[in-house]
């Protein structure tokens, strides 16, 4: 078996090697399992790829039964996550957390978790469980590799490939296809024949898991280089159906040849998440990316195939509906369903009066950066203007779709700091200033002040005696 220098992923982890060190000395076998050495080995053999050995996820398998764990480590905390499947959660002085488990064996699967679980003094055993080759691999303390299932071998070759019958396995917990995808984007590999026709088998059963999970496996997904890859391996073997129907109505939905040479709306959607890969977007924009057309088959439907107008309105409910299902926060919902209603006009912010780019570019604006940081500043509009890129390249439009909309945000920075300088607009001028001037509530009232604040917004009012004149001017008009 290879060899590999351990303190790369342990000399940021001390503790871990402490509990490593501990187990061992009382005689128990101890490992580190899973993702961290399949990323320890890809780093070893792969050399474009580079990890942060601090952010890995550090588990570790042993002989030790729960009991025994708890009183080697009494001094540190422990979470109640999974001790009766012999898993227990240790959280070291350091606010690490390392999840330590009994070697078992585990059967009486229902799809979600097994219903009988036994523990076992062999780690060959304990392996022979788990998901993929590739996530077979353990790592002993001085260095030294165990590979019992040819996942070394799977990994060079960026396969993914299950452990024993891909079926069986699958029909275990029904999520392990949509983690068999990302280990594959996150490798930039491919799934090893009988594995994909097993995944596609079980297609139909990955709603009965629930959602947050399927969320969480999309979202890491969505936060590799190759996930336009992996949306589209998910909609041939009809997951995607399952978990987005909207966007394969988009199927066959066609578009102007001229301005979409790519193809059907579903294409394009593809192709725009493959440009957000390439570009290393956020897995939140590039689900925007990929979702901002969604509302397309309805709009075309509703015009009886004549035009799709209107689109993006129907899309942001529907992109709600979405993010409802895969339960996003209310915040990541909020930032989700602004990006899909509003990728529209986005694209035409150098055709827009200046009040309504303004009022664009500031929705919810963080106004604890400063305007020197646009981008964080304007977080919600930066990720629209990534959104509009990824749009363009997808099409025909290319360069010439998204460059004027960064050319005009740019040449609005100084305007925006001029209003910042002046003020809120309600500061200059309110309904209780237009009550003084003898106008009566009521809703022209508030078209009113609607008009004096777009002069002030457009630049054309800059100071209050001149939006006091304005608004008695339209008072007067009355």
């Amino acid at each position: 078996m290879p060899s590999v220098d351990p303190k790369i992923i342990l000399d940021p982890h001390p503790y871990a090697e402490e509990i490593l060190w501990k187990l061992e000395d009382v005689g128990h076998r101890a490992v580190i399992v899973g993702g961290a050495v399949r990323d320890l080995l890809r780093d070893r053999y792969e050399e474009e790829y580079t990890f942060d050995p601090r952010d890995l996820d550090i588990d570790i398998a042993t002989s030790a039964g729960p009991d025994e764990i708890r009183q080697l480590f009494s001094e540190f905390d422990f979470l109640e996550v999974g001790e009766s499947f012999g898993v227990l959660i240790v959280i070291t002085p350091d606010e690490k957390q390392y999840e330590v488990a009994q070697f078992r064996t585990e059967s009486k699967y229902d799809g979600r978790r097994p219903g009988e679980v036994k523990p076992t003094d062999s780690l060959k055993e304990d392996v022979r469980r788990r998901d993929f080759t590739v996530n077979g691999l353990a790592l002993e303390r001085e260095g030294r590799i165990i590979d019992y299932v040819g996942g070394i071998s799977d990994l060079k070759q960026k396969l993914i490939k299950s452990i024993g019958d891909p079926l069986e396995r699958f029909k275990e917990d029904y999520l392990r296809p949509l983690r068999g995808v990302r280990i594959a984007c996150d490798i930039g590999g491919k799934i090893e024949p009988s594995t994909s026709e097993a995944m596609a088998k079980v297609a139909d059963k990955v709603t009965s898991i629930s959602w947050e999970r399927i969320r969480e496996e999309l979202f890491k997904i969505l936060g590799t280089r190759n996930s336009g890859w992996g949306m589209r391996f998910l909609k041939d073997k009809k997951f995607l159906e399952e978990i987005m129907p909207e966007m394969i109505a988009n199927e066959g939905v066609p578009q102007p040849k001229q301005y979409h040479p790519e193809g059907d709306v579903l294409e394009h959607s593809f192709q725009a998440l493959e440009v957000a890969d390439r570009l290393e977007f956020s897995p939140l924009t590039k689900l925007a990316v990929f979702l901002h057309d969604v509302g397309k088959a309805p709009a075309f439907d509703d015009s009886g195939g004549e035009h799709m107008g209107g689109h993006a309105l129907t899309g942001e409910r529907l992109a709600e509906r979405i993010a409802t299902r895969l339960r996003l926060s209310n915040d990541q919902t909020k930032r989700l369903t602004w990006l899909v209603g509003n990728h529209m006009k986005g694209s035409i912010l150098f055709r827009m009066r200046r009040a309504k780019q303004v009022k664009l570019i500031r929705h919810n604006q963080d106004k604890s950066s400063p305007l020197s940081q646009p981008i964080s500043r304007f977080g919600y509009f930066a990720d629209l203007l990534q959104v509009i890129l990824a749009d363009s390249e997808a099409s025909s439009h290319g360069v010439d779709g998204w460059l004027p909309v960064f050319e005009k945000f740019s040449a609005l920075l100084p305007h925006l700091k001029h209003l910042e300088n002046l003020g809120s607009a309600r500061k200059l001028i309110d309904g209780e200033d237009l009550l003084n001037l003898g106008m009566e509530e009521g809703p022209r009232l508030g078209e009113v002040l609607k008009e004096v604040h777009e002069k002030i917004y457009s630049g054309e009012i800059d100071d209050r005696e001149s939006a006091l004149k304005f608004a008695e001017k339209l008072a007067r008009e009355d």
